[in-house]
C-alpha cells in the first residue's frame, strides 16, 4: 500500500468542491440535492456538508469514502481488507476518536497510519500528528466501519445497535395510551434504531424486512436472494415503539392494532430512492410488520439480465408479438412474475400502442403506461376496473392476477375483441395453469382459442462468479440427473458456493423458466379435457423444456449450483 503523509495544507488544496464533483459524476448525486444540502449546512451549526449528505440519504457511506479517496489520492481501506497487527497503538482519547472518526491502525516508516472517515477535517489529523509527534499517513474508511472498529478496540465491543439500545428507556416499550406511544416513536433513539434496520437491509441487498414480536424477543429477519436471514434485533421492550414508528412513517393508524393494515414509505437511504410497501397483521404478541423494498434505480427490465436467452427468449418474444390473445406468467409468490410482466410491457411500450394495467399494488411506475391501483374498499376490484378500461380503447392490457372467474371471463372477452392481455396465475407449472383455468370454470374452447402462451418461472440464487468453487461431477450424479444432455464438455464440471463468505457465496438471482406455446395438438387435447400430465407431454413434443431441465442447464453453465436447482424445483 502506497502511503504518503497528509498535512493541513494538502487538505485545503483538495477542497470539498472536488469531493462533490466526484459524487455528482460517479455516485448519482443530483445537483438539486447537493444545493439543498449546502443550504442546510450553512443554516445548521455543527453539521458539515459531508455529514448531511449521508444523513439525508443522498449518498452512501461507501461512495463518500470513495470520493474522499479520489480527492486526496489516498487508499480506500475497508474492514474486510484490514488486518490489525496487534502492535501498541498511540494512547488517544476514545471520545476524541469518536468525535473525529479517526482510528490509529499501526505505524508506518516514521509516522502513524490512521484510518479516517472524514479526512477533510484537518484539525483532527493535526491533533493526532501533534500527540504522536510524527507525520500522519491516511487511509479512508466508511464511517460505520470506523465507528465499529473504535468500539471494538477502545470501547466495550458493542455493535451499533447495542450502543443505541443502551439509550432506550427500559420501560419505553410498554403499550400505554396512544399519545405516549406517539411520543416514544418520535424519540431520537427509536428513530435511529429504525433507520439502522432499514440501512442494514439496503447494505445487505434485502428484498424484504420481517419484524416479528414474540413473548420474550423481537425478531428482525432480512430476505436476501429469496432466503430469510436472522439479524441483530432490539429488545422486546422496544417492540411497540419501533412498530409505531414504522406505522407513522407509512401513514397508518397506530391506534388500530386489531386489523391488518397496508401502507407505503418513500425515502432515500444510502443514495438510493426506495419505495417500501408496508404490511401489518395482528399476532399473539403484537403486530408483525413486513416491508417489501423496491429499488427503482437498480431494477433492470431486461430479459437477458433476468436469465432468459437463446431460443426460449425468442419464442417468448414471438408470443408477445401476437396482436391479441392471452399470455400468462405463473409461479408461487416471490418468483418474479411481476418483474417479467413489467419487462414485457417495457418492450411493448411504443408510441403506437396504448397500454393499461390493473395492479394490486402498482410496484413500479412505467413511463407512458396507464397504471391503475386496485382499491377493493371502494369497489374498484380487478373485474370492475377491467370493465371500464376496455372502453378506453387499449391495445395491451395487463392484469395483476386472475383471481376469480369474473376476471378471467372479462380477460378472455378482451382478447377475443382484439386486445393482447398479460396476467399472472399461482400454479406450479405451465401445463397446470390450463387445468387451473378449467377448475375456475372457464370453458375449454375459450382457453384453446385465446391462450397463446404460458411461462412458468422460479428464481434461483446466482453463484458469485469470483468465488464459486468448481468440481468434477461424480458419474452417479451425472447419471441421476442426465447432466450429459446439457453440455459437450467432458468431464462435466459443476460449481458450488464458497459458503463461508457473506451471502453464502451467492449474489443476486436468475430466473429458470418453462414456456408452453399453444399449438394445434395442445388445442385438440384441451378440447378433449386432457389432464395436466398429458398436456405437458404434448408440450414437450413441441419443444417445452421443464423448470428442472432449465435449472440443470444453468447449473452446468455455472450460473447456479445443483443444490439450489433441486431446492427450488423439488416437488414440481
Amino acid at each position: 500500500m502506497n502511503l504518503s503523509p497528509i498535512n493541513s495544507q494538502q487538505l485545503s488544496a483538495h477542497s470539498v468542491e472536488a469531493l462533490c464533483a466526484w459524487l455528482l459524476a460517479n455516485a448519482g448525486l443530483k445537483a438539486g440535492d447537493l444545493e439543498r444540502a449546502q443550504r442546510l449546512a450553512l443554516e445548521s451549526e455543527g453539521s458539515s456538508l459531508t455529514e448531511l449528505l449521508t444523513r439525508l440519504g443522498l449518498v452512501s457511506e461507501l461512495d463518500l469514502a470513495r470520493a474522499w479517496a479520489a480527492a486526496l489520492q489516498a487508499p480506500l481501506l475497508l474492514s474486510e481488507n484490514l488486518s490489525l497487527s496487534g502492535e501498541a497503538l498511540p494512547e488517544l482519547s476514545e471520545r476524541f476518536l469518536r468525535h473525529y472518526r479517526l482510528l490509529p491502525i499501526g505505524t508506518h516508516a516514521d509516522g502513524v497510519h490512521v484510518l479516517a472517515a472524514n479526512p477533510g477535517n484537518a484539525y483532527g489529523l493535526d491533533a493526532v500528528a501533534y500527540a504522536c509527534q510524527a507525520p500522519v499517513y491516511v487511509s479512508v474508511g466508511a464511517a460505520s466501519e470506523v465507528d465499529a472498529l473504535i468500539e471494538r478496540l477502545y470501547g466495550q465491543g458493542r455493535s451499533a445497535m447495542g450502543s443505541l439500545i443502551e439509550t432506550l428507556d427500559e420501560h419505553g416499550g410498554t403499550e400505554e395510551d396512544i399519545e405516549h406511544l406517539k411520543d416514544l416513536a418520535s424519540e431520537a433513539p427509536v428513530i435511529r434504531l429504525v433507520n439502522l434496520i432499514l440501512q442494514r437491509a439496503v447494505e445487505q441487498r434485502a428484498s424484504d424486512i420481517h419484524i416479528e414480536p414474540f413473548e420474550s424477543q423481537l425478531k428482525v429477519r432480512y430476505r436476501i436472494d429469496g432466503v430469510l436471514h436472522e439479524a441483530e434485533a432490539p429488545p422486546s421492550s422496544s417492540s411497540a415503539a419501533i412498530i409505531s414508528r414504522l406505522k407513522i412513517m407509512a401513514r397508518l393508524d397506530i391506534a388500530e392494532r386489531r386489523l391488518p393494515q397496508d401502507g407505503r414509505i418513500m425515502l432515500r437511504i444510502q443514495g438510493k430512492e426506495l419505495d417500501l410497501r408496508v404490511s401489518t397483521v395482528p399476532t399473539s404478541f403484537g403486530e408483525s410488520v413486513v416491508m417489501r423494498l423496491l429499488d427503482r434505480q437498480t431494477v433492470s427490465f431486461d430479459f437477458p439480465s433476468l436469465g432468459m436467452d437463446g431460443e426460449r427468449l425468442q419464442n417468448f418474444l414471438d408470443v408477445l408479438e401476437n396482436p391479441h390473445g392471452i399470455l400468462l406468467v405463473t409461479g408461487p409468490t416471490g418468483s418474479g412474475k411481476t418483474t417479467t410482466l413489467y419487462t414485457a410491457l417495457s418492450r411493448l411500450n411504443t408510441a403506437e400502442r396504448k397500454i393499461i394495467t390493473v395492479e394490486d399494488p402498482v410496484e413500479y411506475q412505467l413511463e407512458g403506461i396507464n397504471q391503475i391501483q386496485v382499491k377493493p374498499a371502494i369497489g374498484l376490484d380487478f373485474a370492475g376496473a377491467l370493465r371500464s378500461i376496455v372502453r378506453q380503447d387499449p391495445d395491451v392490457i395487463m392484469i395483476g392476477e386472475m383471481r376469480d372467474l369474473e376476471t378471467c371471463r372479462i380477460a378472455i372477452q378482451s382478447s377475443l375483441t382484439g386486445h393482447l392481455v398479460l396476467s399472472t396465475l399461482h400454479t406450479n407449472s405451465a401445463a397446470a395453469s390450463i387445468t387451473r383455468l378449467l377448475d375456475m370454470g372457464v370453458e375449454s374452447y375459450l382457453i384453446a382459442s385465446t391462450v397463446k402462451g404460458i411461462l412458468a418461472q422460479r428464481l434461483v440464487r446466482r453463484l458469485d462468479p469470483l468465488t464459486r468453487v468448481a468440481f468434477e461431477a461424480p458419474p452417479e450424479l451425472v447419471a441421476e440427473h442426465g447432466l450429459d444432455r446439457f453440455t459437450e464438455q467432458r468431464p462435466i464440471i459443476l460449481y458450488r458456493p464458497a459458503s463461508e463468505l457473506p451471502g453464502g457465496g451467492y449474489h443476486g438471482r436468475s430466473a429458470i423458466t418453462e414456456l408452453l406455446v399453444m399449438n394445434e395438438e395442445l388445442r385438440g387435447l384441451l378440447m378433449r379435457q386432457a389432464d395436466a400430465a398429458t398436456l405437458e407431454q404434448a408440450a414437450r413434443r413441441g419443444g417445452l423444456r421443464t423448470l428442472y431441465e432449465e435449472g440443470l442447464r444453468q447449473a452446468v453453465a455455472g450460473v447456479t449450483s445443483l443444490e439450489e436447482v433441486l431446492r427450488v424445483t423439488r416437488g414440481d
